[in-house]
């Protein structure tokens, strides 16, 4: 069965520590690339039901960050 073609690039910026949380959990789960390590946490974040919906009142795209636990 043939993959789909990726024909759309994303542009995201992320501060250092956004980065490294990124980095250690591709390297803990042994992903090939970052970028497939992004899309495998996108997937899991579309799929989970059991997360809170973001409040977005008056926010900016800045007030949206990874954080560790």
């Amino acid at each position: 069965m043939a993959t789909p073609k990726r024909t759309e690039k994303l542009q995201i910026m992320l501060d250092d520590e956004e980065l490294k949380l990124i980095d250690d959990w591709r390297f803990e789960h042994r992903m090939p690339t970052r970028a497939a390590a992004i899309r495998e946490l996108i997937r899991r974040g579309l799929i989970n039901e059991e997360i809170a919906e973001p409040e977005t009142d008056g926010k900016t795209t800045s007030d949206f960050r990874i954080e560790s636990e």
